[in-house]
């Protein structure tokens, strides 16, 4: 642990709330600088040893002092900034997705999740094998990926591949609770409920006894914020390669009400995405120890999640620049 790393990491860091999660990734009672004080006895000279780690915790302390008496001015800025009347007249709105998911942030920000982000581009190891789909896998024709230079480069076909980019540069600092929206592409069929540009909303937690309740508490959390108590909701066995068991949960359509429809192909049923228990393989690949951590993964279509909020009965609309969905709440 070098004190500039950490420096750097809190002077970027845009937020009370995720200052917060780095205060506890430090400092915390299984922070980092707690679990280095444990190797005193061992080292080869314990008393500069333990000198050097309480200068870098009053040093970090002194710094996250220092940003959580900053991040309320320049929150504040922000505010008048967006507030501020530049005699411009507001011919413009968030779009539908946006506010979905922004919600969606504010969910998982409260239950201390961080919010993370990577390329659209990657490559085949972080889309496919390292969320266990190897070459030659019968899931990848399932995708019918899309490849800027076939086979190593790729529009990534899901937001799991956020997951295989995380793992690997966070899968020594454990637990892990994360979350991470973004556009997912696939040579898809276009039509009422399908598009080859979509979006999905990801989250992960890592730690030691996570199960399946902690999976299904998480999701019913999500339901009933975005659509309130009455939300009917069913879970459903699914095979994912990188979840065992795997999980689709599905609402009842918004729709025609569970009778069946055009939007629900008659089933009275909407796919809202996929998720299960991480596999023992994904945690591997990573350098965790199965036998120690487990976690869940969960991928939900947020385009879906935004039609149904809004009563939206045709997903192509939401990429047709449609000003009639003007939400009444920014």
């Amino acid at each position: 642990m070098k004190l500039d790393e950490i420096k750097n990491e809190i002077g970027s860091c845009q937020s009370t709330s995720e200052l917060e999660n780095i205060r506890i990734k430090y400092l915390g009672r299984s922070g980092l600088i707690n679990q280095e004080f444990a190797k005193i006895k061992t080292a080869t000279d314990p008393k500069q040893f333990g000198i050097e780690l309480n200068n870098l915790k009053n040093s970090v302390e002194k710094l996250i002092s220092e940003k959580q008496n900053i991040l309320p001015k320049i929150e504040n800025c922000e505010l008048k900034i967006e507030n501020s009347n530049f005699g411009l007249p507001k011919i413009g709105h968030l779009h539908p997705i946006t506010i979905t998911e922004r919600q969606l942030n504010e969910v998982f920000r409260k239950l201390g999740f961080s919010i993370y982000n990577s390329p659209e581009i990657v490559t085949d190891e972080y889309n496919f094998e390292r969320l266990n789909v190897p070459k030659n896998h019968p899931a990848r024709d399932m995708q019918d990926t899309i490849y800027i230079h076939e086979p190593n480069y790729l529009l990534r076909t899901q937001t799991s591949t956020i997951e295989s980019y995380l793992l690997q540069k966070e899968g020594q600092n454990l637990p892990i609770r994360a979350a991470f929206p973004g556009s997912v592409y696939r040579n898809e069929k276009v039509n009422r409920s399908n598009h080859f540009v979509f979006h999905q909303y990801q989250a992960v937690v890592i730690d030691r006894g996570v199960t399946m309740k902690d999976l299904i508490g998480t999701m019913d959390l999500m339901f009933k914020t975005l659509y309130g108590d009455g939300v009917v909701v069913r879970y459903r066995c699914k095979y994912y390669p990188e979840v065992e068991p795997g999980v689709g949960p599905d609402m009842q359509c918004f729709n025609c009400h569970g009778a069946g429809c055009t939007l629900c192909k008659h089933a009275g049923w909407i796919e809202m995405g996929g998720s299960g228990m991480i596999h023992p393989k994904v945690l591997e690949m990573a350098g965790i120890d199965h036998h120690i951590y487990s976690g869940f993964a969960f991928g939900m279509g947020l385009d879906r999640w935004t039609m149904a909020q809004n009563n939206i009965t045709d997903i192509r609309t939401l990429m047709g620049g449609n000003l009639a969905y003007k939400p009444t709440e920014l």
